[in-house]
């Protein structure tokens, strides 16, 4: 922390040690209360791998962003029984509100699909909610 201003001092993150996440995805963090000091943002590389899906969860106090840079189509099923289902594709940006049950399925069964995602909230092991019951919803 800067003495003076209180805050964390700019920084240039090269990198850091990726993690499987509760909910499925590889999330490897660049900027966030770990790596800089941030106070309430979390930047990094998600990767879904290859035909697999995350489980349903819910970001209870934080909004989500994402943009696809590489992979086939992402699958995003979304709402109270993830009755809601919309196609991403590198290019595309994703939201997430808070609060918003979803689940992600990457529908290549040989391409890993990468994002850059961001939040308002700045862990790097992000607080998640797990909804297990809604699982079986999505096919």
């Amino acid at each position: 922390m800067n003495a003076t201003t209180g805050t964390a001092p700019p920084r240039v993150v090269s990198g850091s040690q990726p993690y499987t996440s509760a909910q499925g995805t590889v999330y490897a963090p660049g900027i966030c209360a770990e790596t800089v000091e941030s106070e309430a943002l979390f930047l990094g590389r998600v990767t879904l791998p290859a035909g697999e899906r995350t489980k349903a969860h819910v970001h209870a106090r934080h909004e989500s962003a994402f943009y696809m840079l590489s992979g086939g189509e992402v699958a995003l099923w979304t709402g109270e029984r993830l009755q809601e289902r919309a196609v991403a594709r590198p290019g595309d940006y994703l939201f997430i509100p808070a609060g918003v049950p979803h689940v992600a399925v990457n529908l290549s069964s040989s391409e890993p699909a990468v994002f850059i995602g961001s939040r308002n909230e700045p862990t790097a092991q992000e607080s998640v909610v797990m909804r297990p019951e809604l699982d079986a919803l999505v096919p």
